[in-house]
């Protein structure tokens, strides 16, 4: 399911023209190239759409009603899609969805920023000694990174923290509200003050535990780690293990493993170290309470 209505991302009214690609017809070079610059969002705009089936004017404004394409088109597109983004390095799949327009049908694409950019395609699909290049959005073209934009392309996308990654496959409501809203209070923060009138979008982002475009918003895994009930069907075997020390002269040590609900009260004792684990990853947070 698309993230937005599908009349308002043709007429532009809540993605910008340069996030959008329209396609009359299947061009496989053409629509794999922008997917790759999609994917690797060189402004973090947030990745973009591209629309088969859509033509549009000398000012890149869609046409009504679309050309469309034809019943017998869409099975193939898909399977040429299919192996087209799989030459796509590291592999590349947008979500496909097939729509209806004034009568007509079209294939969207909707292809966020990739979690593991950069992203190189190939020139030219169907060539038996492929080349493949870095591709960026340049306002509402796709060109290919070269020199210093290469570079530059390769030095800020070259490794997002597991912290900063999206989980595409959550959704906003898995994340819980209360916790977060308890955590402001617990670590006396301003934003506390503020938050009961924010959305929890608007809320995730100042907490900066949501991330994505915002037609598509997504949480961050450090949002689902800290304020889900119950991070481990996220993150397999996902625990919070806490060690604290009392005052050195009484020379007691306690451990324990707690559920997200629990470890909030043990912020009061004088030193803990939290480790939070997963199956693939392992992360040590540590603070001093005064």
């Amino acid at each position: 399911m698309l993230p937005i209505n599908l009349d308002d991302l043709l007429s532009q009214r809540t993605v910008e023209g340069e996030r959008i690609e329209y396609k009359a017809g299947w061009n496989p070079d053409a629509i794999l190239r922008t997917l790759c610059a999609f994917a690797n969002d060189f402004e973090n705009l947030g990745g973009g759409y591209v629309v088969i089936g859509q033509n549009c004017d000398n000012n890149g404004k869609p046409i009504f009603p679309p050309v469309g394409l034809a019943d017998g088109q869409l099975d193939k597109i898909q399977r040429e899609l299919l192996a087209a983004c799989q030459l796509i390095q590291p592999p590349y799949f947008p979500l496909l969805l097939v729509e209806i327009v004034e009568g007509r049908q079209l294939i969207v694409l909707h292809a966020p920023g990739g979690m593991n950019r950069p992203y190189k395609a190939p020139s030219s699909v169907t060539a038996k000694h492929k080349i493949w290049h870095y591709y960026i959005r340049r306002y509402s073209s796709t060109v290919e990174a070269r020199g210093e934009t290469e570079r530059e392309l390769l030095n800020l996308t070259a490794d997002v923290p597991w912290d900063d990654r999206l989980a595409q496959r959550a959704t906003l409501s898995d994340l819980s509200r209360p916790l977060m809203m308890a955590y402001l209070q617990e670590v006396s923060s301003k934003l506390a003050d503020d938050a009961p009138s924010l959305t929890l979008e608007a809320l995730g982002r100042q907490m900066n535990v949501i991330g994505g475009p915002p037609e598509s918003p997504w949480p961050k895994n450090a949002g689902l780690l800290f304020f889900n009930t119950a991070p481990d069907q996220f993150f397999p075997y996902a625990q919070i293990d806490v060690v604290w020390f009392t005052p050195i002269e009484q020379r007691r040590h306690g451990s324990g493993i707690f559920h997200t609900l629990q470890w909030k009260k043990l912020w009061s004792t004088p030193y803990i170290i939290v480790h939070t684990r997963s199956a693939s990853r392992s992360k040590y947070v540590s603070a001093t309470m005064n």
